[in-house]
């Protein structure tokens, strides 16, 4: 969380990063922030006292923030694509289209998008009926264990589930997905290796982070659950919740040359 905390005050104090993509670097690494308060205190607390007790609008506040701030981020991890194919495919037209009111726009839609997207799942959650089991087989507030604990008719809500997931997720994961076919195009049509080099430099940090964020998200809700699988989840659930928020800024910070020398210049001035 530090590390997300040092990018924010890098990215707005430098006037060197005063760019699109930092920018929306600066969108991710206060998002990263958001998740880590919203699931790490209650992991924390449950693993040092051994009480995990967690109220009914304890849990569903919990799984309305993180859900929200995760469909957020397919968002924003998009727009960072969109930014990175614009730069690197469009350089001509990269500062006059991607301009200051477009990245705000463009930020604050991933933000809303995220929130308003999860809501539809905490009105339908909110119509449940829990009188049953109050134990769940995870470390936090899923969806889908919650919905467990639930008294009243699932299936409705078992079929929507995956429905709405699909809608406000995949639209993201395709302009992702498609700006780097375009990107990695481009690169490849580069007659010099230091051009390629230089031009993939550019993008790799992120591509990084969308690798592990799809990836973990795609073998925890798209591929079949059964019990073996169960186990290596609630790993996986970790590791996009709580580890790749701490990752974030080391795969950033350690393979970017202009936030090593913001850094450097932060900390002459602090000494």
């Amino acid at each position: 969380m530090a590390g997300n905390l040092l990018i924010i005050v890098l990215v707005i104090s430098e006037p060197q990063l005063h760019t699109p993509m930092y920018f929306f670097l600066c969108n991710l690494s206060c998002l990263d922030s958001c998740t880590v308060c919203t699931i790490l205190p209650k992991m924390l607390a449950c693993f040092l006292t051994g009480d995990g007790n967690i109220s009914l609008w304890g849990c569903i506040t919990q799984f309305y923030s993180c859900s929200s701030l995760t469909a957020t981020q397919c968002y924003l991890l998009a727009m960072m694509s969109y930014d990175r194919y614009l730069a690197i495919c469009k350089p001509l037209h990269y500062v006059y289209v991607m301009n200051t009111r477009l990245c705000i726009c463009l930020a604050t839609g991933s933000w809303i998008n995220g929130f308003i997207g999860m809501s539809v799942f905490l009105i339908l959650i909110l119509q449940l009926v829990f009188c049953g089991p109050k134990d769940i087989d995870h470390f936090f507030c899923e969806i889908a264990q919650i919905v467990k604990l639930s008294c009243s008719e699932k299936k409705t809500i078992e079929l929507v589930i995956p429905v709405f997931s699909s809608i406000f997720t995949l639209p993201p994961f395709i302009v992702t997905v498609a700006s780097y076919i375009f990107i990695i195009k481009n690169i490849m049509r580069i007659p010099s290796t230091t051009g390629k080099k230089k031009a993939f430099s550019t993008c790799s940090s992120h591509l990084i982070v969308v690798s592990i964020f799809y990836g973990t998200l795609v073998l925890i809700y798209v591929v079949p659950k059964t019990e073996k699988l169960r186990a290596l989840n609630k790993i996986l659930a970790v590791l996009y919740t709580v580890l790749t928020p701490l990752l974030n800024p080391m795969i950033y910070s350690l393979r970017n040359r202009e936030m090593k020398e913001a850094l450097r210049k932060f900390l002459k001035k602090c000494i």
